[in-house]
């Protein structure tokens, strides 16, 4: 399977969980099994979908920061689900690149959103990216230090983009 469809699954499970889903893990267990997914693609849906998740209240603060006119109560649940997989990406998967967890996000909202989703993403990622980049490490907002591996548990993080160098 390619990193784009685990990508569009991960968003998925994310939407669903905003929605109510039982719970994130049987809502993952529920929702990907198949034999198309491979123990990377496992591997990479667990800990973005586990990591956005226990990461919301964190990702939803940068949001808000930079939704100039839009409080998250009105950002449709869809958008809202690609915004945090996108911005767990930059902040936490060292092997996705700022610009790619961004292009990828925009490409998810022409799937799965209507309307200007697409630009109002790209803008908001956008905006965060040139911030996180022009900040000094010094200055920089803490980002934890350990993510959730495939089964919630704590391990280290990825570097945060400001620190890939």
């Amino acid at each position: 399977m390619a990193r784009r469809e685990a990508r569009q699954i991960a968003m998925q499970l994310i939407y669903q969980y905003e929605m109510g889903g039982d719970g994130i893990a049987s809502t993952i267990e529920e929702t990907i099994e198949g034999p198309s997914l491979t123990t990377s693609d496992r591997e990479y849906i667990d800990q973005v979908v586990l990591g956005a998740v226990e990461r919301a209240q964190d990702l939803d603060a940068r949001i808000a920061a930079h939704a100039q006119g839009w409080t998250l109560e009105r950002i449709a649940r869809v958008d809202l689900a690609i915004l945090r997989l996108a911005l767990f990406e930059m902040f936490y998967r060292e092997d996705v690149p700022t610009g790619v967890a961004i292009n990828e996000a925009v490409e998810l909202a022409h799937a799965f959103s209507g309307g200007k989703a697409a630009s109002f993403i790209n803008g908001i990622l956008g905006t965060i990216a040139r911030e996180v980049e022009s900040t000094p490490l010094a200055e920089a907002a803490p980002i934890a230090e350990e993510a959730p591996d495939a089964q919630g548990e704590r391990a280290p993080a990825a570097l945060p983009a400001e620190e890939r160098g």
